[in-house]
């Protein structure tokens, strides 16, 4: 009976079957944002027998499988044993304003807030544009001078001098202009009425127009702290999370509130299986260029014999 049970679980058509009911089941989390699926203890518990299965055919026919072969089971069995743990980790999300600090996450698995264990503070909101185009007038005195069409980063000449249009911040719409004589700066200024400009400088500068300006980058300059002592500090962006003690920090949002008060949207991810998963994938590629160089290596051989 024992061995009956053997021979199935180790047989080539329940691995079939299991690898088509995994391939299944993972069709609505890859079309869809829903990933509650792959933590469902069914779905653990089948890619469980998948390992199971695999170690019992290895086992069954090891002296009749190649090297580069057990090396692609092996990598196979350390990604799924990497997805199974990843049973043991969170999603938390939490918005923080910026300036702000806060000390607590919505854990999605727990449903409530949980402690994050570090002081996670919202340094500086970042965004960084493509040239915008920009209409700039310029004053002198009370008399319109000129009127320049232009980028951002580009510059015009006014007079002796040159100006350079540096950058437009937003939302508060602000130009910010850099003037130049002879390569010389001779001071900045912006829109807002900021200036570092000499008293009696014969230009003024008014922001007339601008399109609307397309995102570029977007990220967030985060600090962790605790029991008041800085634990670490970086950048997190979408793609680009700031990690540390095992938590990814993304940046998953910009916005303002009602009154204009800018914030951001953190997710926060701890997942122990993730360096499981991408070793087994080094693990299976490793495997699959040995298996390639054994093919090729055979069919040199039958061509030189």
């Amino acid at each position: 009976m024992i061995t009956r049970v053997y021979r199935f679980l180790a047989s080539t058509e329940v691995a079939v079957a299991l690898f088509l009911a995994v391939a299944l089941l993972a069709i609505p989390g890859t079309f869809t944002e829903n990933r509650a699926l792959y933590s469902h203890p069914a779905f653990l518990c089948l890619l469980g027998t998948l390992a199971l299965n695999l170690v019992l055919c290895t086992v069954r026919r090891f002296r009749s499988i190649s090297v580069p072969v057990l090396i692609l089971h092996l990598g196979v069995l350390v990604v799924v044993g990497g997805a199974i743990a990843r049973v043991f980790g969170y999603v938390a999300t939490v918005n923080v304003y910026e300036g702000t600090t806060v000390d607590t996450v919505y854990r999605w698995d727990l449903k409530q807030d949980a402690p994050l264990g570090a002081a996670l503070t919202i340094k500086r909101i970042n965004r960084e544009y493509y040239p915008v185009p920009v209409q700039v007038g310029v004053l002198r005195g009370a008399v319109k001078d000129s009127l320049h069409t232009l980028k951002t980063g580009e510059s015009f000449a006014v007079g002796p001098y040159r100006v350079t249009v540096d950058s437009l911040e937003f939302p508060a719409e602000v130009l910010k202009l850099s003037v130049f004589q002879e390569g010389r700066v001779v001071g900045t200024c912006d829109t807002a009425g900021a200036s570092t400009l000499p008293a009696g400088f014969p230009y003024a500068f008014k922001f007339v127009a601008f399109q609307n300006p397309v995102l570029k980058r977007l990220w967030v300059d985060v600090s962790l702290s605790g029991n008041s002592a800085p634990l670490a500090s970086g950048t997190a962006e979408v793609n680009a999370p700031f990690v540390w003690n095992g938590l990814y920090f993304y940046n998953t949002q910009v916005d303002v509130d009602k009154v204009g008060m800018p914030f951001a949207g953190i997710q926060v991810v701890r997942d122990p299986g993730r360096p499981f998963v991408f070793a087994g994938f080094v693990i299976m590629g490793l495997g699959a260029i040995l298996s390639c160089a054994r093919r090729l290596r055979k069919e040199h051989q039958k061509r030189t014999v």
